[in-house]
């Protein structure tokens, strides 16, 4: 654990990425193999469950601190991180541990199959033998917290520093559904196993998004442009006579959306399609908020199949009969799926995603201005003789979504946030208009500044009404605009609405409350945008 503490240290110090890239090559070349591979685990989002509830933490830690738990819940907010807030209470270690990063995590993984007298023995031990940044870990990693500002693109970047292996090649093969308990560091980086590629996706090609229109990429001739379609972004993969669906979070989602079987009746052996999962009914998708149901759901019942059923709207073609196709151009490639899709019957719940014919980019403007109606979200713009990259690469792929809709509403409560923001409020609920009644509609905590948020925080605790546990309801005297990228019925909600993606897009200093928007306006935007 010490070698893994000071790696940590090292790039917990530093924002400049040669740094960091330095130090994990180091790390990658002189750590053990077990610890090499639970790191690579650690850094790419494979954080292992959590092991402890946080209320019995805090209350182990307090009473070996020797403090009542009312003390400990006070210096939480002021720390802002809980891992630290235990780190800093404890008293000093009586002892050393010389445990390896892959120790502990095999004691973590053997936590959640004991009583709980024998794990509150076994992590106060811990406490025991770890110094601050060692414990502060462990307690990151026993509540399934670990995080380290360090992406996964720079990571592999060190990875092939330290083996010699292409930064592309190690990036595939980081793909999939494998863990430490799995894969071995032979398996995975140097020797891969030809089954476990049988299953794996490769990494995502994500867009950047088009600021100010799509003038300043040259000519349109040298563009094709669909649809940016507002679902799930996966793969399916037909390899060794089955099928397999990924997300672009990595979670294979196979088991989710069975209608997606009738890929391997469809599609030749040895395909791989990129598009996007959407509930579809008819000749038009459901609001995302249908297939978010199924999203949640490990099985998913025949109710919601028939409610909401799913299409996969592909949009390229990354293997053909087993052939890497990635650096193909995109014409070819699109071709190619096109091809494919001919000969496909219409009850197959595999579509393609049709191009948008534009001459030039005034053209591609009103194409994009009809996308609500179409249910999508903007375009994509990709340049014909583009391959398929790995990650956010500026250039050949590009999104241009619409402009969000947006409202006006009443702050009328407020939370305090976590981390770095415990000791600000920052999480908001809003409400619009219903009469003479202000009608809570939506939540908020993300598009203030920094320094607007420590005012209105100031505000928030100066002018507070009643306190409901961590919440506080405020004098209803600020307007914000809120934008958000959908609007759907909610039977859940007292307003009878959701909105989907919502931030505040400023604070309207200059808008009295009277002004602020009403359920009529919310209603109105439901049935145009809905």
């Amino acid at each position: 654990m010490k070698r893994f503490a000071a790696l940590f240290t090292a790039l917990d110090r530093t924002t400049k990425t040669t740094a960091k890239v330095d130090a994990l090559a180091a790390y990658f070349t002189e750590a053990p193999e077990d610890d090499r591979l639970w790191t690579v685990a650690l850094l790419s989002g494979r954080r292992p469950r959590r092991a402890v509830t946080t209320t019995r933490l805090r209350e182990w830690a307090a009473e070996r601190a020797g403090l009542p738990l009312w003390l400990f819940e006070e210096c939480y907010p002021v720390v802002g991180d809980l891992a630290e807030t235990i780190a800093l209470v404890l008293p000093p270690a009586t002892g050393t541990s010389t445990a390896s990063l892959s120790d502990w995590m095999a004691e973590i993984g053997a936590l959640a199959a004991v009583e709980e007298p024998e794990r509150k023995a076994r992590i106060l031990a811990a406490w025991d033998g770890l110094d601050g940044t060692e414990r502060f870990l462990f307690n990151k990693l026993i509540t399934g917290g670990f995080r380290v500002g360090v992406s996964q693109k720079l990571m592999t970047r060190a990875l092939s520093r330290a083996t010699g292996i292409d930064e592309a090649e190690l990036a595939h093969r980081l793909m999939g559904d494998w863990t430490p308990a799995t894969v071995s560091w032979q398996g995975l980086i140097e020797a891969p196993d030809p089954a476990a590629a049988l299953s794996r996706p490769y990494p995502f090609y994500l867009a950047y998004q088009v600021e100010d229109g799509p003038e300043a990429l040259g000519g349109a001739g040298d563009w094709l442009a669909e649809y940016k379609w507002d679902g799930i972004r996966g793969q399916l993969i037909v390899r060794g006579g089955e099928h397999f669906v990924w997300s672009r979070g990595e979670e294979l989602m196979t088991d989710r959306f069975p209608e997606l079987v009738a890929a391997r009746d469809f599609l030749p052996e040895g395909t791989v399609i990129d598009g996007e999962i959407l509930a579809w009914r008819v000749d038009a998708p459901l609001p995302f908020a249908a297939l978010q149901k199924r999203i949640t759901r490990k099985t998913v019942p025949k109710k919601l199949l028939a409610e909401a059923p799913v299409v996969l709207k592909a949009y390229d073609l990354l293997e053909q009969g087993g052939r890497d196709l990635r650096q193909t151009p995109l014409a070819d490639r699109r071709a190619r799926l096109e091809d494919l899709f001919a000969g496909l019957p219409a009850e197959s719940p595999l579509r393609l995603s049709p191009l948008l014919p534009f001459g030039d980019w005034g053209a591609l403007a009103e194409a994009r201005a009809g996308a609500r109606a179409a249910g999508a979200e903007g375009v994509m713009l990709k340049r014909a003789g583009a391959p398929y990259l790995a990650g956010r690469k500026k250039g050949d792929w590009w999104k241009w979504k619409l402009d969000p809709l947006s409202v006006d509403a009443v702050m009328i409560y407020a939370q305090a946030g976590h981390g770095r923001r415990a000791t600000l409020y920052t999480d908001f609920t809003f409400a619009v208009w219903d009469g003479d009644q202000l009608v809570p509609f939506t939540k908020a905590y993300s598009g203030l500044t920094d320094a607007e948020f420590r005012e209105i925080t100031t505000w928030v605790r100066r002018n507070t009404l009643q306190r409901f546990g961590p919440v506080r309801q405020v004098k209803p005297e600020h307007v914000f605009e809120i934008a958000f990228e959908g609007i759907q019925e909610s039977p859940r909600h007292k307003s009878g609405v959701a909105l989907r993606f919502p931030r505040m897009a400023r604070w309207r200093r200059d808008k009295p409350v009277e002004e602020a928007n009403t359920l009529a306006d919310l209603r109105a935007l439901l049935a145009s945008h809905g």
